[in-house]
């Protein structure tokens, strides 16, 4: 972990980022083909069907990102002390009490399914769908959580190229299985939902495999519930679990609204988008997933000036991110929306022009995101907490419902982008009279 201190900031940067974005886009390459395989092989409900469950991964994910996040960052901290005791307690409490909330409302969730799903936004056509991939995905939803965990941790204890591996076997076995129990065994939306699962526990067995490695200091020690510990990690994490839990609010919020002015050509032509969104945000996600263990272990070392070099190359990153995957959409928007089923008519029409202006949002998005993440890694909770509730709910909503009704149904694309502008724009100005304000304070000095 020593030379985390003494590497180069560029070099160390990329050695973070590389593993991460290879990871990560192997799993939205898997996201895109699992989307293809249920809409080829079952059809376009289906594919509308599991946008609709969509929104439980993003719970799951929000509780594992949560409790891993804020674990990680803790774990990271203690580690650039040199306070490897207190580092392991970090992560044996975040993993039982993340087993032990997580089964919790996974119990609730399976008592109350049919209810879920309707609110949700799923219709009698669609419900069918809904239900049978929403059963098995919550059913071992603790597996996900698992996985997701571990590959945060593993990332803090400067393993970052095992926690790319451990995507990559449950990407590509996903894929494989996919084919199989889909277009083979005909068990239809099911067998996405069978394949997504087995996939994921394959992936955490190679995680584990970390713990047999003898530089590593992620480890065990014996458990006593400790809820200064756990208050601890759940206020670090925080921002993390209300980044994916408003995803879900936004993905309901926007099934709702293109079911309202659209009908189901509405909820299909965003079922597609949103498959592809789920694709493209994988990039930014690497970006977070690389500076958030730099960051933390730097800040612990008490090496702020080399955090900061961090957050800046992963504001370029980002940036440059969003202007290629605006241009890819911009440009491919009809092969993209084809690989869902989308062709021909007001559907295929609706979908590439909500593609274009949905994507628009991708040049500010990674301004957000990269911030959000660098205040959280540094234990600056309050603003990271502050910049996603402005881009998710603030912003968001009062746009969702204000555009469709101003200037008609192709509005409810901008959105997103319009919340994702007024946020950067707000990061800017709190910016701009912060530096104003230091410079007063010199001047007086």
């Amino acid at each position: 972990m020593n030379e985390l201190k003494n590497t180069p900031v560029r070099k160390l940067f990329i050695t973070y980022l590389v593993p991460s974005v290879l990871g990560l886009m192997l799993m939205s390459v898997n996201i895109l083909i699992d989307g293809i395989f249920v809409s080829k092989g079952v059809g376009a409900e289906a594919l509308a069907g599991v946008n609709i469950a969509v929104p439980v991964y993003s719970i799951l994910l929000a509780l594992s990102l949560w409790i891993g996040i804020g674990g990680g960052t803790l774990y990271s901290i203690a580690g650039g002390r040199g306070d490897w005791k207190e580092a392991r307690q970090y992560f044996t409490q975040s993993l039982v009490w993340a087993i032990g909330i997580v089964g919790t409302i996974i119990l609730l969730c399976l008592w109350k399914e049919k209810e879920l799903a309707l609110l949700f936004g799923a219709d009698k056509e669609i419900l069918p769908y809904v239900l049978d991939y929403l059963h098995i995905i919550v059913l071992y939803g603790l597996v996900y959580v698992l996985e997701n965990i571990l590959s945060i941790f593993i990332r803090n204890d400067g393993n970052p190229k095992l926690a790319m591996s451990g995507l990559i076997v449950n990407s590509v076995l996903n894929i494989i299985l996919n084919y199989i129990f889909i277009f083979q065994f005909g068990w239809g939306i099911k067998g996405a939902a069978y394949a997504t699962i087995i996939a994921t526990f394959v992936g955490v067995i190679v995680m584990c495999s970390h713990f047999l490695r003898k530089k590593s200091q992620l480890g065990f020690v014996p458990f006593t519930p400790d809820l200064r510990k756990l208050k601890e990690i759940l206020t670090i994490g925080f921002p993390s679990f209300i980044a994916e839990g408003t995803a879900a609010v936004m993905t309901v919020g926007y099934n709702v609204t293109f079911m309202s002015y659209v009908g189901k050509i509405g909820i299909t032509a965003f079922a597609a988008v949103n498959y592809l969104h789920a694709v493209f945000l994988m990039f930014f996600l690497a970006v977070g997933a690389a500076i958030q263990p730099l960051v933390s272990y730097h800040h612990g070392a008490g090496l702020h000036t080399r955090a900061k070099q961090f957050r800046k190359y992963a504001l370029v990153t980002g940036a440059v991110f969003g202007v290629i995957v605006f241009g890819v959409c911009l440009l491919f928007g009809k092969q993209l929306a084809s690989l869902f089923n989308v062709t021909g008519g007001a559907l295929l029409s609706y979908t590439v022009t909500g593609l274009t202006l949905f994507t628009t949002g991708y040049l500010f998005l990674s301004i957000n995101m990269v911030w959000a993440e660098y205040c959280q890694a540094i234990k600056r909770t309050r603003a990271a907490t502050i910049i996603i509730l402005l881009r998710s709910i603030v912003f968001f909503l009062p746009l969702l419902w204000l555009l469709p009704e101003l200037f008609g149904k192709w509005a409810i694309w901008l959105a997103l982008p319009g919340a994702e502008f007024l946020t950067a724009a707000s990061i800017f100005i709190i910016l701009g009279y912060q530096r104003k304000a230091e410079r007063s304070v010199k001047e007086v000095n």
